[in-house]
């Protein structure tokens, strides 16, 4: 049956439409930390549809919300006053912490990183965009041509002229060797030199941790670092949260707050998780540059009545039940439990990550080499366990991505672990 489905989506879908698993898996349904597939197998859910499902399968609340919303009206668009697009862009403005913040809806993180590039583009009358090296920003025209991570970058066509900064990853490149505070200060003495060489840009867009690249992040404090450099010349600073934001770091609220002296950017970008599934992204950005554009727009599906139901209900169970606290007690748990695993097994050569969001390099044994076989071969054996966990790295797609949903327990939490260190010591 899984086979039929399976020739039936490469006779109609592009070839680039990634699978994962040599026998792809059709997800029926999930509950809690759980899901199923069409055979009936039971997996413990440690990627939640690409950090998507962020407090659980089937959360009560919000599918209540989403069936409640559904039986009074869909969808209306822009053109009309909408009162839960209103209430949930209340609650993430407060939220934000940017002063006199606006926020805009749209339907994916993509989307919302092409809407902060048009805002920061047309604000400061530049094309220049200034992106971090081994990022990841979306699949659109705009947002592949600010994505440093050559796996995910199939065309050099771009409507913006961007320059990528050093900083993104702290184990590789050339200043890899330093301490935090030296790290620190290179990067942001690359960042002086290399805007001595070009024209003003618009802004930096940077996930404070990289998602597709393998959760690599800077030391805490680079970008309000480089933020000082860009203030002083009226460059924006654009956070990508779209995989940091709604707690899963642990530490914070939003990834930027590692990075926070200075206050908040200029624009924040979101999606993925505050809607538990359903279809959300968003700009949150301070009112004169959000009102910057002088032309008409609208957004037919962004903010529709049904996804805005969900988002409020997910962001309200979030907060009632300090699943930021969650991720942060239980994420750093598991990331220890790791550490102790990987210290015997020569194929690892980092655990890294905070909170929920926690990445395995792996690489092979006595090198710095990227292992992408290994990853593959450790994918499947955690799915033959009972687990699974996501891949990513910008070499060679050779880090294992690990983010449940921020409800998990310590007890699935150790099954996880335990199936992993299996998979682990397999290779």
């Amino acid at each position: 049956m899984t086979r039929d489905l399976l020739a039936r989506h490469r006779a109609v879908l592009p070839d680039w439409l990634a699978l994962y698993y040599e026998e792809p898996l059709e997800i029926t349904h999930g509950e809690g930390r759980y899901v199923w597939d069409a055979a009936g197998n039971r997996y413990l859910d440690f990627f939640g549809g690409i950090l998507t499902t962020m407090t659980a399968h089937a959360l009560p609340e919000v599918t209540k919300a989403v069936s409640e919303q559904a039986g009074r009206i869909l969808h209306s668009s822009t053109l009309y006053l909408n009162r839960p697009m209103v209430e949930l862009a209340e609650r993430i403005a407060h939220l934000s912490g940017i002063p006199d913040a606006r926020v805009f809806f749209t339907t994916s993180g993509t989307e919302a990183n092409d809407t902060a590039l048009l805002l920061a583009t047309t604000y400061r009358r530049s094309n220049t965009v200034l992106a971090m090296r081994n990022s990841y920003h979306g699949r659109s025209f705009g947002a592949v041509g600010i994505t440093g991570n050559r796996g995910w970058s199939p065309t050099s066509l771009s409507p913006l002229q961007t320059l990528y900064v050093h900083g993104g990853v702290r184990t590789r490149g050339p200043f890899a060797h330093l301490d935090d505070r030296d790290f620190v200060d290179a990067c942001v003495a690359d960042l002086k030199d290399l805007l001595g060489h070009t024209r003003p840009p618009a802004a930096l867009i940077a996930e404070p941790v990289q998602g597709v690249g393998g959760f690599t992040s800077p030391p805490d404090g680079l970008y309000a670092a480089f933020r000082e450099v860009l203030h002083e010349r009226g460059i924006l600073w654009i956070a990508d949260e779209v995989q940091t934001g709604w707690g899963r770091t642990g530490d914070h609220f939003w990834g930027w707050q590692a990075h926070g002296r200075g206050g908040p950017p200029d624009i924040v970008t979101f999606a993925k998780g505050i809607g538990n599934g359903m279809s959300i992204g968003g700009v949150i950005a301070r009112a004169e540059i959000m009102n910057c554009l002088d032309a008409n727009s609208i957004s037919t599906f962004g903010g529709t009545q049904v996804t805005m139901a969900a988002g409020l209900a997910n962001l309200s169970y979030l907060l009632e039940h300090d699943l930021q606290g969650n991720a942060r007690r239980v994420g750093g748990m598991l990331i220890e439990r790791l550490r102790a695993v990987a210290a015997q097994v020569p194929h690892v050569r980092e655990v890294r990550g905070r909170g929920l969001m926690i990445g395995v390099e792996l690489t092979r044994p006595g090198t710095d080499e990227a292992d992408p076989q290994a990853a593959s071969a450790v994918l499947e054996e955690a799915r033959a366990g009972g687990l699974l966990v996501g891949k990513g790295g910008g070499h060679d797609t050779s880090v294992l991505r690990i983010a449940p949903p921020l409800s998990l327990t310590v007890a699935e939490a150790e099954e996880g672990a335990a199936i992993l260190e299996r998979a682990l010591r397999s290779l």
